[in-house]
Protein backbone atom coordinates (compact mmCIF):
# COMPACT_ATOMS: atom_id res chain seq x y z
CA UNK A 1 0.00 0.00 0.00
CA UNK A 2 1.16 3.10 -1.01
CA UNK A 3 2.23 5.76 1.93
CA UNK A 4 -0.09 8.60 0.67
CA UNK A 5 -2.85 5.95 1.20
CA UNK A 6 -2.04 4.56 4.41
CA UNK A 7 -1.58 8.43 5.42
CA UNK A 8 -5.15 9.20 4.12
CA UNK A 9 -6.67 5.75 6.35
CA UNK A 10 -4.73 7.21 9.39
CA UNK A 11 -6.65 10.53 9.07
CA UNK A 12 -9.96 8.97 8.31
CA UNK A 13 -9.56 6.67 11.23
CA UNK A 14 -8.87 10.39 13.47
CA UNK A 15 -11.66 12.66 11.90
CA UNK A 16 -14.58 9.47 12.09
CA UNK A 17 -13.62 9.46 15.68
CA UNK A 18 -13.74 13.30 16.26
CA UNK A 19 -17.49 13.17 14.73
CA UNK A 20 -18.75 10.52 17.64
CA UNK A 21 -19.03 8.04 14.69
CA UNK A 22 -17.32 5.19 16.24
CA UNK A 23 -18.88 1.99 14.84
CA UNK A 24 -17.11 3.19 11.63
CA UNK A 25 -14.03 4.38 13.23
CA UNK A 26 -13.57 0.86 14.30
CA UNK A 27 -14.07 -0.86 11.01
CA UNK A 28 -11.67 1.90 9.72
CA UNK A 29 -8.92 0.68 12.41
CA UNK A 30 -9.16 -3.07 11.34
CA UNK A 31 -8.46 -2.13 8.21
CA UNK A 32 -6.03 0.22 8.62
CA UNK A 33 -4.81 -2.35 11.55
CA UNK A 34 -4.49 -5.44 9.35
CA UNK A 35 -2.85 -2.63 6.27
CA UNK A 36 0.02 -1.91 8.88
CA UNK A 37 0.61 -5.17 10.20
CA UNK A 38 0.87 -6.27 6.05
CA UNK A 39 3.57 -3.91 5.43
CA UNK A 40 5.17 -4.04 8.68
CA UNK A 41 3.96 0.13 9.04
CA UNK A 42 4.05 0.46 13.42
CA UNK A 43 2.59 3.72 13.37
CA UNK A 44 -0.67 2.51 11.50
CA UNK A 45 -0.85 -0.09 13.82
CA UNK A 46 -0.68 2.40 16.88
CA UNK A 47 -2.99 4.54 15.47
CA UNK A 48 -5.36 1.93 15.23
CA UNK A 49 -4.74 0.52 18.58
CA UNK A 50 -5.35 3.36 19.67
CA UNK A 51 -8.72 4.79 17.80
CA UNK A 52 -10.12 1.99 18.37
CA UNK A 53 -9.48 1.88 22.51
CA UNK A 54 -11.05 5.20 22.43
CA UNK A 55 -13.92 4.30 20.60
CA UNK A 56 -14.78 1.00 22.17
CA UNK A 57 -14.46 3.34 25.50
CA UNK A 58 -17.08 5.81 24.22
CA UNK A 59 -19.86 2.91 23.26
CA UNK A 60 -19.30 2.04 27.03
CA UNK A 61 -17.44 -1.59 25.43
CA UNK A 62 -14.48 -1.26 28.21
CA UNK A 63 -13.61 -4.78 28.10
CA UNK A 64 -12.83 -4.62 24.21
CA UNK A 65 -10.63 -0.88 25.05
CA UNK A 66 -8.35 -2.53 27.71
CA UNK A 67 -7.68 -5.56 24.99
CA UNK A 68 -6.81 -2.69 21.65
CA UNK A 69 -4.69 -0.94 24.84
CA UNK A 70 -2.67 -3.83 25.67
CA UNK A 71 -1.85 -4.68 22.23
CA UNK A 72 -1.21 -1.19 21.80
CA UNK A 73 1.32 -1.63 24.54
CA UNK A 74 2.90 -4.48 23.27
CA UNK A 75 3.65 -2.82 19.85
CA UNK A 76 4.42 0.75 21.91
CA UNK A 77 6.93 -1.19 23.84
CA UNK A 78 9.18 -2.50 20.89
CA UNK A 79 8.33 0.64 18.77
CA UNK A 80 6.80 3.39 20.13
CA UNK A 81 7.95 6.64 20.97
CA UNK A 82 7.75 8.59 23.97
CA UNK A 83 4.47 10.45 22.26
CA UNK A 84 3.10 7.03 21.90
CA UNK A 85 3.85 6.27 25.38
CA UNK A 86 2.45 9.50 26.71
CA UNK A 87 -0.89 8.68 24.32
CA UNK A 88 -1.05 5.17 26.17
CA UNK A 89 -1.20 6.88 29.37
CA UNK A 90 -4.13 9.18 28.57
CA UNK A 91 -6.06 6.50 27.22
CA UNK A 92 -5.29 4.05 30.35
CA UNK A 93 -6.52 7.49 32.79
CA UNK A 94 -9.97 7.24 31.37
CA UNK A 95 -10.94 3.56 31.14
CA UNK A 96 -9.63 3.50 35.25
CA UNK A 97 -11.78 6.34 36.24
CA UNK A 98 -14.61 5.12 34.09
CA UNK A 99 -14.06 1.74 36.00
CA UNK A 100 -13.46 3.57 39.20
CA UNK A 101 -10.25 2.22 39.86
CA UNK A 102 -9.16 5.45 41.35
CA UNK A 103 -5.43 4.28 42.36
CA UNK A 104 -4.89 2.96 39.08
CA UNK A 105 -6.16 6.16 37.42
CA UNK A 106 -3.62 8.90 39.73
CA UNK A 107 -0.96 6.24 38.93
CA UNK A 108 -1.25 6.87 35.44
CA UNK A 109 -1.56 10.26 35.72
CA UNK A 110 1.82 10.50 37.38
CA UNK A 111 3.57 8.92 34.91
CA UNK A 112 1.79 11.20 32.36
CA UNK A 113 3.23 13.94 34.24
CA UNK A 114 6.83 12.96 34.43
CA UNK A 115 6.59 11.68 30.81
CA UNK A 116 5.07 14.99 29.68
CA UNK A 117 7.30 17.37 31.64
CA UNK A 118 10.21 15.52 30.31
CA UNK A 119 8.83 16.18 26.84
CA UNK A 120 7.65 19.67 27.91
CA UNK A 121 4.27 18.87 26.91
CA UNK A 122 2.92 21.31 29.26
CA UNK A 123 -0.68 21.63 28.09
CA UNK A 124 -0.62 17.84 28.68
CA UNK A 125 0.87 17.72 31.96
CA UNK A 126 -1.95 20.84 33.02
CA UNK A 127 -4.78 18.61 31.61
CA UNK A 128 -3.11 15.78 34.12
CA UNK A 129 -2.67 17.49 37.23
CA UNK A 130 -6.57 18.83 36.62
CA UNK A 131 -8.10 14.93 36.13
CA UNK A 132 -5.58 14.37 39.04
CA UNK A 133 -7.67 17.12 40.93
CA UNK A 134 -11.23 16.07 39.71
CA UNK A 135 -10.50 12.55 41.41
CA UNK A 136 -9.49 13.97 44.50
CA UNK A 137 -12.25 16.16 44.82
CA UNK A 138 -14.70 12.79 44.06
CA UNK A 139 -12.88 11.60 46.97
CA UNK A 140 -13.74 14.68 48.84
CA UNK A 141 -9.95 15.26 49.25
CA UNK A 142 -10.45 19.05 49.20
CA UNK A 143 -7.03 20.59 50.28
CA UNK A 144 -5.03 18.06 47.92
CA UNK A 145 -7.56 18.51 45.40
CA UNK A 146 -6.36 22.21 45.22
CA UNK A 147 -2.80 21.17 45.41
CA UNK A 148 -3.04 19.64 42.38
CA UNK A 149 -5.41 22.17 40.64
CA UNK A 150 -2.67 24.84 41.48
CA UNK A 151 -0.13 22.56 40.06
CA UNK A 152 -2.30 22.44 36.60
CA UNK A 153 -2.76 25.84 36.59
CA UNK A 154 1.39 26.64 36.66
CA UNK A 155 1.68 24.32 33.94
CA UNK A 156 -1.29 26.02 31.72
CA UNK A 157 0.54 29.22 32.18
CA UNK A 158 3.70 28.15 30.73
CA UNK A 159 2.57 26.20 27.83
CA UNK A 160 2.56 27.67 24.93
CA UNK A 161 1.20 29.32 22.68
CA UNK A 162 -0.88 30.39 25.40
CA UNK A 163 -4.35 28.49 25.91
CA UNK A 164 -7.14 30.41 27.84
CA UNK A 165 -8.99 27.01 27.46
CA UNK A 166 -6.47 25.38 29.64
CA UNK A 167 -6.72 27.71 31.89
CA UNK A 168 -10.02 27.49 32.50
CA UNK A 169 -10.61 23.63 33.09
CA UNK A 170 -7.70 23.96 36.01
CA UNK A 171 -9.58 26.73 37.39
CA UNK A 172 -13.26 25.50 37.82
CA UNK A 173 -11.34 22.10 40.22
CA UNK A 174 -9.43 24.94 42.27
CA UNK A 175 -12.68 26.80 42.87
CA UNK A 176 -14.93 23.74 43.64
CA UNK A 177 -11.67 22.47 46.29
CA UNK A 178 -12.35 25.84 47.47
CA UNK A 179 -15.80 25.15 47.87
CA UNK A 180 -15.56 21.86 49.51
CA UNK A 181 -13.24 23.51 52.15
CA UNK A 182 -15.48 26.33 53.05
CA UNK A 183 -13.23 28.55 51.57
CA UNK A 184 -15.85 31.05 49.53
CA UNK A 185 -14.43 33.82 49.29
CA UNK A 186 -10.94 31.98 47.44
CA UNK A 187 -13.94 30.06 45.37
CA UNK A 188 -15.36 33.33 44.27
CA UNK A 189 -11.91 35.31 43.13
CA UNK A 190 -11.48 32.63 41.19
CA UNK A 191 -15.25 32.25 39.60
CA UNK A 192 -14.26 35.78 38.98
CA UNK A 193 -11.56 34.58 37.19
CA UNK A 194 -13.16 32.16 35.08
CA UNK A 195 -16.74 34.94 34.39
CA UNK A 196 -14.13 37.35 33.05
CA UNK A 197 -12.82 35.06 30.29
CA UNK A 198 -13.84 35.59 26.98
CA UNK A 199 -13.37 31.98 25.66
CA UNK A 200 -16.41 30.76 27.49
CA UNK A 201 -18.58 32.89 25.44
CA UNK A 202 -17.77 30.61 22.32
CA UNK A 203 -19.99 27.92 21.61
CA UNK A 204 -17.07 25.67 21.26
CA UNK A 205 -16.97 25.01 24.67
CA UNK A 206 -20.19 24.29 25.93
CA UNK A 207 -19.15 21.64 28.41
CA UNK A 208 -16.90 23.84 30.21
CA UNK A 209 -19.84 26.76 30.43
CA UNK A 210 -22.59 23.97 31.83
CA UNK A 211 -19.34 22.85 34.43
CA UNK A 212 -19.11 26.39 35.52
CA UNK A 213 -22.83 27.10 36.02
CA UNK A 214 -23.06 23.91 38.25
CA UNK A 215 -19.56 25.18 39.70
CA UNK A 216 -21.76 28.72 40.76
CA UNK A 217 -24.54 26.63 41.73
CA UNK A 218 -22.49 24.39 43.88
CA UNK A 219 -21.12 27.83 45.57
CA UNK A 220 -24.51 29.19 46.20
CA UNK A 221 -25.92 25.95 47.57
CA UNK A 222 -23.01 25.41 50.29
CA UNK A 223 -23.73 28.58 51.66
CA UNK A 224 -27.34 28.07 51.97
CA UNK A 225 -28.74 30.09 49.03
CA UNK A 226 -30.65 27.87 47.52
CA UNK A 227 -32.99 29.53 45.45
CA UNK A 228 -29.78 31.26 43.31
CA UNK A 229 -28.34 27.62 43.16
CA UNK A 230 -31.29 26.20 41.08
CA UNK A 231 -31.27 29.42 39.17
CA UNK A 232 -27.74 28.40 37.92
CA UNK A 233 -28.75 24.53 37.59
CA UNK A 234 -31.62 25.54 35.90
CA UNK A 235 -29.22 27.62 33.42
CA UNK A 236 -26.65 24.20 33.47
CA UNK A 237 -29.72 22.22 32.48
CA UNK A 238 -30.41 24.94 29.16
CA UNK A 239 -27.14 24.53 27.84
CA UNK A 240 -26.53 20.86 28.13
CA UNK A 241 -29.44 20.39 25.76
CA UNK A 242 -26.99 21.88 23.00
CA UNK A 243 -24.01 19.64 24.62
CA UNK A 244 -26.08 16.16 24.36
CA UNK A 245 -24.38 14.96 27.22
CA UNK A 246 -27.45 12.62 29.02
CA UNK A 247 -25.84 11.53 31.52
CA UNK A 248 -24.24 15.24 32.70
CA UNK A 249 -27.94 16.02 32.58
CA UNK A 250 -29.12 13.37 35.02
CA UNK A 251 -26.42 14.62 37.19
CA UNK A 252 -28.03 18.41 36.98
CA UNK A 253 -31.50 17.31 37.06
CA UNK A 254 -30.87 15.40 40.59
CA UNK A 255 -29.21 18.35 42.00
CA UNK A 256 -32.26 20.51 40.94
CA UNK A 257 -34.77 18.30 42.61
CA UNK A 258 -32.49 17.95 45.94
CA UNK A 259 -32.64 21.99 45.66
CA UNK A 260 -36.02 22.06 45.95
CA UNK A 261 -36.59 19.68 48.53
CA UNK A 262 -34.14 22.50 50.81
CA UNK A 263 -36.14 25.21 49.52
CA UNK A 264 -39.22 23.59 50.14
CA UNK A 265 -40.61 24.76 47.11
CA UNK A 266 -43.07 21.47 46.23
CA UNK A 267 -45.06 23.36 42.88
CA UNK A 268 -41.26 23.56 41.53
CA UNK A 269 -40.52 20.67 42.70
CA UNK A 270 -43.06 18.55 41.20
CA UNK A 271 -42.11 19.62 37.64
CA UNK A 272 -38.09 19.19 38.31
CA UNK A 273 -38.56 15.49 39.26
CA UNK A 274 -40.97 14.85 36.25
CA UNK A 275 -38.26 16.51 34.31
CA UNK A 276 -35.51 13.82 35.92
CA UNK A 277 -37.84 10.89 35.25
CA UNK A 278 -37.99 12.31 31.91
CA UNK A 279 -33.82 12.27 31.99
CA UNK A 280 -33.61 8.88 33.41
CA UNK A 281 -36.26 7.52 31.18
CA UNK A 282 -33.68 8.79 28.50
CA UNK A 283 -30.71 7.85 29.78
CA UNK A 284 -32.05 4.14 30.16
CA UNK A 285 -32.94 4.16 26.18
CA UNK A 286 -29.66 5.26 25.36
CA UNK A 287 -28.33 2.47 27.96
CA UNK A 288 -30.13 -0.05 25.68
CA UNK A 289 -29.15 2.12 22.25
CA UNK A 290 -25.60 1.53 23.52
CA UNK A 291 -25.90 -1.96 24.50
CA UNK A 292 -26.98 -2.42 20.75
CA UNK A 293 -24.50 -0.64 19.28
CA UNK A 294 -21.86 -2.27 20.90
CA UNK A 295 -23.48 -5.99 19.13
CA UNK A 296 -24.22 -4.15 16.30
CA UNK A 297 -20.25 -3.61 16.44
CA UNK A 298 -19.22 -6.69 17.30
CA UNK A 299 -21.42 -8.50 14.66
CA UNK A 300 -19.78 -5.90 11.98
CA UNK A 301 -16.33 -6.71 13.02
CA UNK A 302 -16.85 -10.17 13.15
CA UNK A 303 -17.86 -10.11 9.52
CA UNK A 304 -14.95 -7.86 8.39
CA UNK A 305 -12.65 -10.24 10.03
CA UNK A 306 -14.21 -13.08 8.17
CA UNK A 307 -14.23 -11.71 4.84
CA UNK A 308 -10.22 -10.11 5.64
CA UNK A 309 -9.37 -13.74 6.57
CA UNK A 310 -11.59 -16.10 4.50
CA UNK A 311 -10.89 -16.69 0.50
CA UNK A 312 -14.42 -15.93 -0.52
CA UNK A 313 -14.53 -18.77 -3.46
CA UNK A 314 -13.18 -21.95 -1.31
CA UNK A 315 -14.35 -20.51 2.47
CA UNK A 316 -10.71 -21.38 3.12
CA UNK A 317 -8.35 -19.50 4.99
CA UNK A 318 -7.09 -16.64 2.86
CA UNK A 319 -3.19 -15.97 1.75
CA UNK A 320 -2.52 -13.83 5.15
CA UNK A 321 -4.67 -15.59 7.73
CA UNK A 322 -2.87 -18.74 5.97
CA UNK A 323 0.50 -16.71 6.69
CA UNK A 324 0.05 -14.69 10.00
CA UNK A 325 -1.66 -18.17 11.43
CA UNK A 326 1.49 -20.35 10.44
CA UNK A 327 3.76 -18.02 12.01
CA UNK A 328 2.12 -17.91 14.98
CA UNK A 329 2.34 -21.67 15.47
CA UNK A 330 6.10 -21.73 13.80
CA UNK A 331 7.17 -19.72 16.74
CA UNK A 332 5.03 -21.78 19.47
CA UNK A 333 7.21 -25.02 18.07
CA UNK A 334 10.16 -23.49 18.09
CA UNK A 335 9.90 -23.10 21.82
CA UNK A 336 8.45 -26.35 22.07
CA UNK A 337 10.74 -28.51 19.48
CA UNK A 338 7.54 -29.49 17.39
CA UNK A 339 7.20 -30.75 14.24
CA UNK A 340 5.42 -28.97 11.70
CA UNK A 341 4.91 -30.33 8.49
CA UNK A 342 3.83 -27.92 5.06
CA UNK A 343 1.42 -29.37 2.07
CA UNK A 344 1.51 -28.04 -0.99
CA UNK A 345 -1.22 -28.74 -3.62
CA UNK A 346 -1.30 -27.81 -7.23
CA UNK A 347 -4.12 -28.60 -9.70
CA UNK A 348 -2.44 -30.18 -12.68
CA UNK A 349 -2.80 -28.61 -15.78
CA UNK A 350 -5.23 -26.08 -14.17
CA UNK A 351 -4.78 -23.38 -17.24
CA UNK A 352 -5.55 -25.90 -20.06
CA UNK A 353 -8.57 -26.75 -17.76
CA UNK A 354 -9.62 -23.47 -17.81
CA UNK A 355 -9.13 -23.02 -21.65
CA UNK A 356 -10.74 -26.02 -22.53
CA UNK A 357 -13.89 -26.13 -20.19
CA UNK A 358 -14.05 -22.35 -19.02
CA UNK A 359 -13.76 -20.34 -16.11
CA UNK A 360 -16.90 -21.09 -14.33
CA UNK A 361 -15.51 -25.06 -14.84
CA UNK A 362 -12.64 -23.98 -13.50
CA UNK A 363 -14.59 -22.44 -10.61
CA UNK A 364 -15.98 -25.82 -10.02
CA UNK A 365 -12.72 -27.66 -10.25
CA UNK A 366 -11.48 -25.45 -7.12
CA UNK A 367 -14.23 -25.82 -4.92
CA UNK A 368 -14.34 -29.82 -5.62
CA UNK A 369 -10.69 -30.17 -4.89
CA UNK A 370 -11.25 -27.96 -1.98
CA UNK A 371 -13.93 -30.43 -0.53
CA UNK A 372 -11.55 -33.73 -1.51
CA UNK A 373 -8.68 -31.99 0.54
CA UNK A 374 -10.61 -31.16 3.60
CA UNK A 375 -12.81 -33.98 3.42
CA UNK A 376 -9.11 -36.16 4.85
CA UNK A 377 -7.73 -33.46 7.18
CA UNK A 378 -7.94 -33.19 10.98
CA UNK A 379 -10.25 -30.28 12.66
CA UNK A 380 -7.23 -28.39 13.90
CA UNK A 381 -5.17 -29.08 10.43
CA UNK A 382 -5.30 -25.31 8.86
CA UNK A 383 -5.73 -24.98 4.81
CA UNK A 384 -5.85 -22.30 2.88
CA UNK A 385 -6.05 -21.19 -0.64
CA UNK A 386 -2.78 -19.73 -1.51
CA UNK A 387 -3.45 -18.20 -4.80
CA UNK A 388 -5.11 -19.94 -8.46
CA UNK A 389 -5.36 -23.43 -8.07
CA UNK A 390 -2.59 -23.69 -5.20
CA UNK A 391 -3.58 -24.95 -1.90
CA UNK A 392 -1.30 -24.57 1.65
CA UNK A 393 -1.59 -27.33 4.53
CA UNK A 394 -0.77 -27.00 7.59
CA UNK A 395 -0.37 -29.77 9.77
CA UNK A 396 1.34 -28.94 13.72
CA UNK A 397 2.85 -31.57 16.31
CA UNK A 398 2.84 -34.56 13.80
CA UNK A 399 6.26 -36.17 11.49
CA UNK A 400 7.13 -35.80 8.62
CA UNK A 401 5.91 -39.55 7.84
CA UNK A 402 2.56 -38.58 8.90
CA UNK A 403 2.61 -35.54 6.76
CA UNK A 404 3.17 -37.46 4.05
CA UNK A 405 0.29 -40.01 4.60
CA UNK A 406 -1.90 -37.11 4.75
CA UNK A 407 -0.50 -36.32 1.45
CA UNK A 408 -0.97 -39.41 0.19
CA UNK A 409 -4.78 -39.52 1.28
CA UNK A 410 -5.12 -35.84 -0.21
CA UNK A 411 -3.77 -36.86 -3.44
CA UNK A 412 -5.92 -39.83 -3.66
CA UNK A 413 -9.20 -38.21 -2.80
CA UNK A 414 -8.38 -35.95 -5.49
CA UNK A 415 -7.77 -38.44 -8.09
CA UNK A 416 -10.62 -40.08 -7.16
CA UNK A 417 -13.14 -37.25 -7.84
CA UNK A 418 -15.80 -37.68 -10.78
CA UNK A 419 -16.16 -34.46 -12.12
CA UNK A 420 -17.51 -33.99 -15.82
CA UNK A 421 -18.25 -30.65 -18.22
CA UNK A 422 -21.39 -31.53 -19.67
CA UNK A 423 -21.13 -35.06 -20.92
CA UNK A 424 -17.86 -35.26 -20.89
CA UNK A 425 -15.50 -36.82 -17.88
CA UNK A 426 -13.04 -34.83 -16.97
CA UNK A 427 -9.88 -36.71 -14.72
CA UNK A 428 -8.07 -34.33 -12.00
CA UNK A 429 -5.19 -34.79 -10.80
CA UNK A 430 -2.75 -32.66 -9.02
CA UNK A 431 1.02 -32.52 -7.72
CA UNK A 432 2.34 -32.00 -4.35
CA UNK A 433 5.40 -30.55 -1.92
CA UNK A 434 5.96 -31.66 1.58
CA UNK A 435 8.57 -30.39 4.11
CA UNK A 436 8.65 -29.84 7.52
CA UNK A 437 10.36 -27.38 10.22
CA UNK A 438 13.05 -29.49 11.57
CA UNK A 439 10.97 -29.40 14.59
CA UNK A 440 11.46 -25.99 15.37
CA UNK A 441 14.35 -24.87 13.71
CA UNK A 442 11.76 -23.47 10.82
CA UNK A 443 10.70 -20.18 12.14
CA UNK A 444 8.85 -18.32 9.29
CA UNK A 445 6.28 -19.44 7.00
CA UNK A 446 8.01 -18.12 4.26
CA UNK A 447 10.60 -20.80 4.70
CA UNK A 448 8.55 -23.34 5.27
CA UNK A 449 6.46 -22.80 2.21
CA UNK A 450 9.40 -22.20 0.28
CA UNK A 451 10.83 -25.69 1.20
CA UNK A 452 7.38 -27.63 0.64
CA UNK A 453 7.65 -25.36 -3.03
CA UNK A 454 10.79 -26.45 -4.27
CA UNK A 455 9.51 -30.05 -3.53
CA UNK A 456 6.09 -29.19 -5.60
CA UNK A 457 7.71 -28.41 -8.91
CA UNK A 458 10.35 -31.61 -8.23
CA UNK A 459 6.96 -33.58 -8.61
CA UNK A 460 5.85 -31.75 -11.86
CA UNK A 461 8.95 -32.10 -13.16
CA UNK A 462 8.82 -35.73 -12.92
CA UNK A 463 5.53 -35.98 -14.23
CA UNK A 464 3.08 -34.74 -11.96
CA UNK A 465 -0.12 -36.66 -10.47
CA UNK A 466 2.79 -37.65 -7.51
CA UNK A 467 3.44 -36.28 -3.86
CA UNK A 468 7.70 -34.71 -3.48
CA UNK A 469 9.29 -35.20 0.16
CA UNK A 470 11.97 -33.03 1.27
CA UNK A 471 15.03 -35.03 1.78
CA UNK A 472 14.14 -37.78 -0.62
CA UNK A 473 15.91 -39.67 -3.57
CA UNK A 474 13.92 -38.99 -7.32
CA UNK A 475 13.28 -43.03 -6.91
CA UNK A 476 11.39 -42.80 -3.62
CA UNK A 477 9.04 -40.01 -4.49
CA UNK A 478 5.45 -41.00 -3.75
CA UNK A 479 3.49 -41.48 -6.98
CA UNK A 480 0.93 -44.67 -5.58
Amino acid sequence: MHESNIQSLQQQVTSLRAKGKYKETIEACFDLLKRGEEIGDYKSILVAHLNSAASYYCIGDIEEAFRCISAYDEVCREHGDETDHLNRHNVLFLLYEYNKDYDKAKSTLDKAINLGTRLRKYNIVSNAYSNYSHLLLVERNFASALAMGKLGLEMAKIHSPSSPILKVRVKLNIAEAYIGLEDFKGSRLFIEEIENESVLDSDTYIREQVQFSMLRGSWYSHQGHYREAFEWLTHARDLVSHYDDIYLLEEIQRERCRLCEQMGDIETGFYAQKEYISVLLESRKRELERTALQLEVKHSLADLKKRATTDHATGLANRYRLESTANEWLREAADRCENIVCIVVDIDHFKRINDQYGHLFGDEVIRQVTDACTSVLRKEDLIGRYGGDEFVVILRGVTLDVGVRKAEQMLEAIRNLNVSCGETPVPISASLGVADNGEGTVLQFNDLFQLADVELYKAKANGRNQISVEGLLDSQRVQN
